[in-house]
């Protein structure tokens, strides 16, 4: 086990990305790329040799007793138990946190069994958890994707927030030709963007700032949650960014009817008045009109003409699978990389009932080893393409 912590983070709101498994440490690797400020990112497997490719300065193997650091095998019950064995550096890891986002790419061994045990304790220290998890393509098999609806199904017991991108929709978001890479990459921008997002506006001067409290209020205890990004230049950037990022199609849910709504709207200094209120006039008129609305602006003179928004959107009375997507009235943008071009799947189930937070043990001693960065991208158990390989290969 090996552990580093970050001195170098902004003072502010502790925020850290925990990526659990193999897909969860590729999305911390793709995000430590675009250079986040104001997070602590946290590399965490049952697989020593996947965590050697991280680029995350903490890193920390689990359940070594039991898989013998040589990972999960595709089996949640593994990767659970990996996680129970480890607890207490877990909640070393976690000791000062305010906020956490765990990601996994859930159907495999180590993310769909292990990332509910972080959020259990994330939970259990009282410290405002967000899951945001992948389900497998169609073609990674049954076994697979029901693993992942299990395992989505307990995560959502242990988080405040809960946002899944389900991966048959990459396929759906381009007419151009997908690589496994890019696909991916759109995926974790969703991530990206919203954990930007959302420590930009607290933890960096802006504009129009948001205080740790306003993100409580929206995000506590709220279940299944939408989250959505968009952008666009032009005259009609403001229209056009926010039906994008209310459209969000690469989710299976919309804003309708949300009784709470976080509002990140970049842009350039001189962007008109008039261009943010009718963006956020437009993503308000799809809430429920008793929603609890909070929004925050941050100047970025590199955009130029660009308008980026995120919205995270929770507080639903149905549950997702009824909240049914209504864009017929929507015009997206053209030239989105996440334009809907096929008609959606089905959608996930909702998170249950938090339990009751249970007091935190006494926390054990952490050894800290400095690791150079290292580039490439691993791929393990939770990362299982062979499938997919061996059709391309028969073609």
């Amino acid at each position: 086990m090996t552990f580093e912590h970050d001195d170098s983070l902004e003072c502010g709101v502790n925020i850290k990305v925990i990526g659990v498994g193999g897909g969860g440490n590729n999305a911390v690797n793709r995000m430590i790329v675009t250079n986040i400020r104001g997070v602590e990112f946290v590399s965490v497997n049952t697989d020593r040799q996947a965590l050697r490719k991280s680029e995350a300065p903490s890193q920390l193997v689990i359940g070594e007793k039991i898989t013998k650091g040589f990972g999960a095998g595709a089996n949640p019950q593994i990767g659970a138990r990996a996680a129970e064995e480890s607890i207490d550096d877990i909640r070393a890891i976690l000791e000062g946190t305010d906020m956490v986002f765990i990601t996994a790419g859930m159907g495999g061994g180590t993310g769909t069994g292990a990332a509910p045990v972080v959020a259990r304790a994330a939970r259990e220290m009282d410290i405002l958890t967000v899951g945001i998890v992948t389900k497998p393509f169609s073609f990674e098999g049954k076994k697979r994707y029901e693993q992942a609806e299990a395992g989505i199904a307990e995560l959502a017991q242990y988080v405040d927030s809960l946002i899944v991108i389900p991966n048959e929709r990459l396929k759906q978001v381009s007419n151009n030709k997908l690589t496994l890479s890019n696909a991916f990459g759109i995926a974790d921008d969703v991530l990206r963007r919203g954990v930007q997002s959302i420590s930009g506006l607290i933890n960096i001067p802006g504009f129009i700032n948001l205080d740790f409290a306003d993100v409580t209020s929206v995000m506590a205890n709220a279940g299944y949650a939408h989250m959505g990004v968009g952008a666009a230049s032009g005259k009609d950037k403001a229209e056009e960014a926010a039906r994008e990022a209310i459209s969000s199609p690469l989710l299976e849910t919309s804003i309708k009817g949300a009784k709470g709504i976080l509002i990140s709207i970049s842009v350039s200094p001189d962007v008109g008045l008039e261009e943010v209120d009718l963006a956020s006039t437009l993503i308000s008129k799809e809430a429920n009109p008793d929603a609890n609305i909070i929004w925050g602006v941050a100047f970025d003179e590199e955009l130029e003409d660009e308008m980026r928004i995120t919205i995270i959107a929770t507080g639903f009375e149905k549950k997702p699978e009824d909240a049914t997507r209504n864009i017929s009235n929507l015009r997206p943008n053209e030239n989105s990389p996440y334009r809907t071009v096929k008609p959606a799947p089905a959608a996930a189930p909702a998170p249950a009932e938090k339990p009751a937070p249970t007091q935190k043990p006494a926390q054990p001693v952490v050894k800290k080893v400095v690791k150079p960065v290292q580039k490439p991208i691993h791929k393990d158990d939770d990362d299982d393409f062979d499938g997919l390989f061996d059709m391309l290969k028969k073609r």
